[in-house]
């Protein structure tokens, strides 16, 4: 479920918006430190910190989109992949100036830290928090993409930018909000998943594949499939790492290998109107 919490905001970005943004760790990265400060230099509780290191980074989103990544929307895929892995770049240096080298370690509130009984079973409170804020996120993210204006207004905009400014959609502001979700959800993901996925200068690297993994798999732009493709690979890692701690990782990435050379565009990408 923190797979899909950190992978959703991309699936917004490169699915639904076409931009191949790669920096998109980059923000769940900073979500993760705003929140680590927020609670151990400010004194907020858990949850307002979290609040805070979303509309920050949704800001901060929105002010890069307006002023960088607009220039680039009809560049070609090489430029926005450099742009992108130049972002990486700095903000790890900036990352490992301010913060340090090492993880950044996150303090859950008591009704967080402890077991919790679900009739079925004991299970950690964390854990069966992100799963409830994921399985609500979910339902909230295909309500705005796929049952709201907006969301008709984001595909209309991608698909035929002309015909959407023809029938008064006003495409700047609809890009500027739907990249401020993306690192919105980025922010969420990086903030709530702390404890599992430490924050730390190499966070944007290491974690891109899997967040790429997610989207291609589900196919550009299908929000639901992500959903599902990263409860699958989340649970298929853990096995199988489990089990076979020494090649689990290489399995998991023949198996993705095997779905693209079978699905090269995923298992149900959105088809353009």
């Amino acid at each position: 479920m923190v797979l899909y919490l950190l992978a959703i905001g991309l699936s917004v970005t490169l699915g639904l918006m076409r931009f191949i943004n790669l920096a998109h760790g980059v923000f769940a990265m900073a979500g993760g430190y705003l929140t680590v400060t927020a609670m151990s230099r400010l004194g907020l509780p858990f949850l307002p910190s979290v609040a805070l290191s979303v509309v920050v980074v949704a800001l901060a989103g929105m002010l890069l989109e307006r002023t960088l990544y607009r220039r680039l929307y009809l560049a070609p895929m090489l430029d926005q992949v450099l742009f992108s892995i130049g972002l990486i770049f700095i903000a790890v240096a900036l990352a490992r100036f301010v913060f340090g080298p090492l993880a950044q370690p996150i303090e859950l509130p008591a009704w967080l830290s402890g077991p919790l009984e679900t009739g079925i079973g004991t299970f950690p409170a964390y854990r069966a928090f992100l799963i409830v804020v994921g399985g609500v996120l979910a339902l909230a993210i295909w309500a705005l993409v796929d049952r709201s204006r907006f969301g008709a207004s984001i595909r209309a905009a991608v698909d035929n930018r002309r015909m959407a400014e023809a029938v008064g959609i006003d495409v700047d502001r609809v890009f500027m909000l739907s990249f401020g979700l993306g690192t919105a959800l980025a922010a969420l993901g990086g903030s709530l998943g702390a404890d599992l996925l430490p924050i730390y200068p190499g966070y944007p690297n290491d974690y891109l594949v899997y967040f790429l993994i997610v989207v291609a798999v589900a196919g550009l732009g299908n929000l639901r499939g992500a959903f599902f493709v990263a409860l699958g690979f989340g649970v298929v890692d853990t096995t199988v790492r489990y089990f076979l701690p020494d090649v689990g990782r290489l399995l998991i990435f023949l198996l993705v290998m095997a779905v693209l050379f079978h699905r090269p565009h995923g298992l149900a990408p959105r088809t353009q109107a």
